[in-house]
């Protein structure tokens, strides 16, 4: 909702953000850097969002974590993966911003917040050139959430959670304050010099993802329950320019009926997915977005993660992996009879699936397409886990500039209203194939850095 100004204020915050997840927290840690005082407002009681729910892991080049490791790589480089996932169709000054940023953000938590980086360079994600997931110790995006949280609090942010934001103020193409709610519904109005919106996308609004994403309409929602779009209908309703609402991130593998997320480490080290069939359907190489839908087309929307003992053992580095072992989730057998009989497949289709997967492994072509060049067949003994696929947020939203003001439809930028992460357009692309891994939290923290620190000067 949008309202003019109101007769007074409760309060007032030079720079206010919406959203306590990582593009909220990062937000808040560099307009305060830059001098600003700076109030959050958390719709839960605990800031989690969706960076709490993931992996945690952030993409980023030319870092000197990456240096540390022996590896070379640089923005122009990581755009370029960008742009290739997303087959041309991300915006192009948002994938340059991200892919310029995220490096310095990176290097800047760590140096004046004390946040942690290692570089995962045992296997690289679909459709990088080079290793540059950079992630928390503990390997978690819980973790990562928690770091954050603790940074701001040392840092002296404000955090108002439990304060749901029901309506933006504006006084012309100024947006001079909100409305919050709280769980007794008793309302306050907190009036700001700059707004930051870090409140995510529509994932969880189904008639929304029905609308913009029809292909994940019915599709299980793997993401944080707030992230009901508020941010795009406070621009439809001011008038921004709205960009991608159809790309978005799906996962092809959801543990099932468990709900915990499997690493696709698992895929792209030499596992397999077959369907309730015994066979093949896709190459798993591709991504694990768009695998989403083509897991989702399979009978009863499910599939199998095949792989064997040395997976495993990889596997169960995964602190996620751990977490679905322990749920029951990962049924392991002695040989494709045993295996074929533990999870209920057709002996002789599974027989005949893992015979043409150490076919391509020699060097047969795969009839997928996928290149297992490198990856050492699958053996007995086997393990799998049962998955299905997911929707887990989504990457269209409010375009940026290159200070990450929101863009108005009819040109030019609203003079003190920013956004990041979810709320804004992603670099995505305008597909669900586009999604490159670790491009939400690539924005959330990127977007997050550039709204923050300008928000942080502009007041």
């Amino acid at each position: 909702m949008i309202l003019p100004p109101p007769a007074a204020f409760d309060a007032h915050a030079p720079v206010l953000v919406i959203g306590g997840g990582a593009c909220g927290l990062v937000a808040a840690l560099a307009a305060s850097d830059a001098g600003a005082e700076v109030v959050v407002v958390e719709r839960d009681a605990v800031p989690t969002g969706s960076t709490a729910m993931s992996s945690g892991f952030v993409p980023a080049p030319g870092t000197r974590f990456q240096a540390a490791q022996g590896i070379e790589d640089d923005p122009a480089i990581f755009a370029a993966d960008i742009r290739a996932k997303a087959h041309g169709s991300a915006e192009g000054a948002l994938v340059d911003l991200a892919a310029r940023s995220i490096g310095p953000a990176l290097e800047w938590l760590a140096d004046s917040h004390g946040l942690e980086w290692r570089v995962l360079d045992d296997f690289l994600y679909p459709g990088h050139a080079r290793h540059r997931m950079h992630a928390v110790p503990e390997m978690t995006g819980a973790a990562l959430m928690t770091r954050l949280g603790n940074a701001a609090e040392a840092a002296g942010v404000a955090l108002l959670t439990d304060a749901r934001t029901t309506a933006l103020h504006r006084d012309g193409d100024r947006i001079i304050g909100v409305t919050i709610q709280r769980p007794d519904g008793a309302t306050e109005i907190i009036g700001c010099d700059a707004l930051i919106l870090a409140c995510n996308g529509y994932g969880a609004n189904r008639a929304l993802v029905a609308k913009h994403i029809p292909m994940m309409a019915d599709a299980p929602y793997y993401g944080h329950l707030g992230n009901t779009g508020d941010a795009v209908l406070w621009g439809e309703a001011l008038g921004a320019q709205m960009r991608c609402l159809s790309a978005g991130q799906g996962h092809g593998s959801l543990a099932h009926p468990h709900g915990v997320l499997i690493t696709w480490a698992l895929m792209m080290e030499g596992g397999v997915q077959v369907n309730t069939g015994g066979a093949r359907f896709s190459n798993e190489h591709a991504g694990y977005s768009e695998q989403s839908t083509a897991v989702l087309a399979q009978p009863g929307g499910i599939a199998w993660n095949i792989f064997d003992a040395r997976l495993l053992a990889f596997a169960r580095g995964f602190p996620d992996f751990r977490d679905a072992e322990g749920a029951g989730a990962v049924i392991e057998a002695a040989d494709e009879g045993a295996l074929a009989a533990a999870i209920k497949l057709p002996e002789a289709a599974l027989r005949a699936t893992l015979a043409e997967a150490r076919a391509c492994q020699a060097g047969a072509t795969d009839p997928h397409g996928r290149d297992f060049t490198g990856q050492p067949a699958l053996s007995p003994p086997y393990a799998a886990v049962k998955v299905t696929g997911a929707l887990f947020h989504t990457q269209g939203g409010l375009m940026i500039d290159d200070t990450a003001r929101v863009m108005r439809a009819e040109g030019g930028a609203f003079p003190n209203l920013y956004a990041g992460g979810g709320a804004a357009c992603g670099v995505s692309g305008t597909e669900i194939s586009g999604y490159l891994s670790g491009n939400g939290l690539l924005t959330a923290i990127a977007f997050g850095a550039v709204a923050g620190e300008n928000a942080g000067r502009a007041v």
